[in-house]
């Protein structure tokens, strides 16, 4: 089998990037897998370099997420306005590497450019507050997904870390019907597993969980039981196996077969249709400096925790993972055709079914 790398690069030399050294190998034109990351990061600190090493990559196609999810009511809404106007700026100031994507079409348009499309996701509904014709406002904006909840209770239902999870609630089943009316993807990531089920129950169109792991392996709160992973697959959706480290192991040395076996027991339970990728992750080669920890704590204050870093298994750590874990799958005999749905066809598919 050609790998991922050896299909989409060819020999360079070697290019040092903060403090680490790799073989930086040159894109072909030809992409010949499709690939998407069903929820990442993009920042506005990304070099030229480290943009176009992506693209390089083989990566076609990135949902992001827009703001904070940790806010609520009027601040919920005004940060989702501000994080639709800073992607928007970011997008427009870096054309040659970024586009904004509304549709199938646009990930299409992205692949002959040579661009990466950008879909725009919420990690709560909070910024919906409790006025359905919000959804219509950021569905006009570009927003093309939403979870339901971040973590904690809302208007709509529990988060994964409630102690008591009570399920949809009245207002959560009206923001269901709302979102599958404009065609606006419903994404059950941070769900607790009761409001999860309903959700999946109460929705028409298929559902997604962008990032998360398998229960059944590891036990954390932001894991998915085996149930609710079938449920998404029999409603037509997909479930996304996350890159987060903690969510599957406390080893952090020579553990990215951990991955690679949560990605496996998804596929066995929920069928290889129904299963994709959504690292969750910074695209940086990132360090542990200090400097970096501090800006760590600022971001997440008391949702912190030291002893859980790094959060990346370390052969992920950086630009061109995706050809890392093409080519570990590969080898641990996953067919081309069963990583090409993974990969990508998989998203590209409930897209065109859901968003368009």
């Amino acid at each position: 089998m050609i790998s991922r790398r050896q299909f989409n690069l060819g020999a360079a030399g070697a290019v040092t990037l903060g403090s680490t050294t790799l073989e930086a190998l040159a894109a072909t034109p030809t992409q010949d897998a499709l690939v998407i990351d069903a929820m990442g990061e993009v920042r506005e600190v990304y070099t030229d370099e480290l943009c176009q090493e992506m693209i390089d990559s083989g990566l076609n196609s990135i949902t992001v997420t827009l703001c904070d999810p940790k806010s609520y009511e009027s601040q919920a809404y005004d940060w989702g306005m501000d994080g639709v106007l800073q992607y928007n700026r970011l997008i427009e100031s870096e054309p040659a590497f970024w586009t904004m994507a509304t549709t199938v079409a646009d990930i299409d348009r992205a692949r002959d450019e040579g661009r990466i499309a950008i879909f725009y996701l919420f990690q709560n509904s909070t910024q919906f507050g409790r006025e359905l014709d919000n959804v219509d406002v950021f569905y006009g904006l570009g927003v093309r997904s939403s979870q339901m909840t971040y973590n904690f209770q809302n208007w709509a239902g529990a988060g994964c870390n409630e102690l008591n999870d009570s399920g949809l609630t009245v207002f959560g089943h009206e923001l269901v019907e709302k979102m599958n009316d404009v065609g606006m993807l419903i994404d059950l990531s941070h769900a607790g597993m009761k409001t999860m089920a309903d959700t999946i129950a109460a929705s028409k169109a298929p559902v997604i969980v962008s990032h998360s792991c398998c229960k059944a392996l590891f036990e954390h709160n932001r894991n998915t039981t085996d149930e609710n992973i079938r449920a998404v697959a029999d409603k037509g959706g997909l479930f996304g196996v996350t890159q987060m480290r903690p969510f599957m192991t406390h080893q952090i040395d020579n553990a990215i077969h951990y991955y690679y076996e949560h990605i496996e027991h998804a596929i066995n339970v929920a069928g290889i249709e129904h299963v994709c990728i959504g690292s969750d992750r910074d695209h940086r080669r990132l360090v542990l400096t200090q400097e970096y920890l501090d800006e760590l704590k600022a971001e997440e204050g008391p949702n912190f925790k030291r002893e859980e870093w790094p959060l990346y298994f370390e052969e992920l750590n950086g630009p061109r993972r995706m050809e890392t874990i093409w080519d570990g799958l590969a080898g641990r005999g996953m067919s081309e055709d069963k990583l090409e749905k993974l990969f990508g066809q998989n998203v590209y598919r409930l897209y065109s079914e859901v968003i368009g």
